[in-house]
C-alpha cells in the first residue's frame, strides 16, 4: 500500500499504530482529569469539569478508546496521514477537517477511500453511527481485526476495567453494556462480509 501510494505521490507516513493498554490508559487518565483536551463532535474543547463520570466518558469515547477495548491493542489498526502534504512547520492534529476538501490531507483520504479495500483495510470509523466519530484516518485490517473484534467480549472487557486504576471506573462498569454496543461493537461493516 505504501508503494502503491507513492506512485500517487502520496508518502503514507504513520501517525499511530500499536497502542499499548498502559499507554491508552495514560490518555484516558489524563482526559478524565482535564489534562488533555477532549473533543464534542463537532472538534471543540469540552469543558469537562462540570461533566458527571458518565458524561465525561461519553465525551471521551467520541475520539479515544476506553483502555482494554481500542483497535490499537491488536496492531491490525492504524492512524494514516501523507507526510508531504503537511506545509513547512505544519503540524498534523489528526482532525476530521484535515481530510476533508480543502483540509491538507483530502487527497490521501480520497485515494485511501478507492485503494485501502484493495490492501485488505476498511474504515471502521467511516461515519457517525452516535459512537465514535468519524476518523479517516484510521483503518483497520480486516482480516486480522476481525478475530480480535470477535474475541473482546463484555466478560473480558469487565474484567480488564476492573483490575485497572482507571479513572472513572464505578461509572463505567455501571454503564459498560450500553458503552459495549455504542463505542466499541458500533463500527463500520467489514468488507467481503
Amino acid at each position: 500500500m505504501v508503494e502503491a501510494a507513492a506512485h500517487e505521490q502520496l508518502t503514507l507516513t504513520l501517525a499511530s499504530s500499536f497502542r499499548s493498554f498502559e499507554r491508552q490508559l495514560s490518555i484516558w487518565n489524563r482526559k478524565f482529569h482535564g489534562e488533555l483536551p477532549v473533543l464534542d463532535i463537532n472538534e471543540q474543547a469540552v469543558n469537562m469539569s462540570s461533566r458527571s463520570d458518565l458524561e465525561k466518558i461519553k465525551a471521551i469515547m467520541l475520539f479515544s478508546a476506553l483502555p482494554g477495548a481500542s483497535r490499537h491493542h491488536w496492531g491490525t489498526d492504524l492512524d494514516v496521514y501523507a507526510s508531504n502534504l503537511l506545509g513547512d512547520n505544519q503540524a498534523l492534529k489528526l482532525e476530521q477537517w484535515e481530510y476533508q476538501a480543502g483540509g491538507p490531507m483530502h487527497r490521501l483520504s480520497t485515494w485511501l477511500a478507492k485503494h485501502a479495500s484493495d490492501f485488505g483495510f476498511f474504515f471502521p470509523y467511516d461515519k457517525y453511527r452516535g459512537g465514535v466519530a468519524v476518523e479517516p484516518w484510521h483503518i483497520s485490517h480486516f482480516d486480522s481485526a476481525s478475530d480480535f473484534q470477535a474475541s473482546l467480549t463484555l466478560n473480558c472487557l469487565a474484567d480488564c476495567i476492573a483490575q485497572a486504576e482507571i479513572a472513572g471506573k464505578s461509572a463505567i462498569l455501571s454503564n459498560l453494556d450500553e458503552l459495549y454496543d455504542t463505542y466499541i461493537m458500533n463500527i463500520g461493516a467489514y468488507p467481503h462480509g
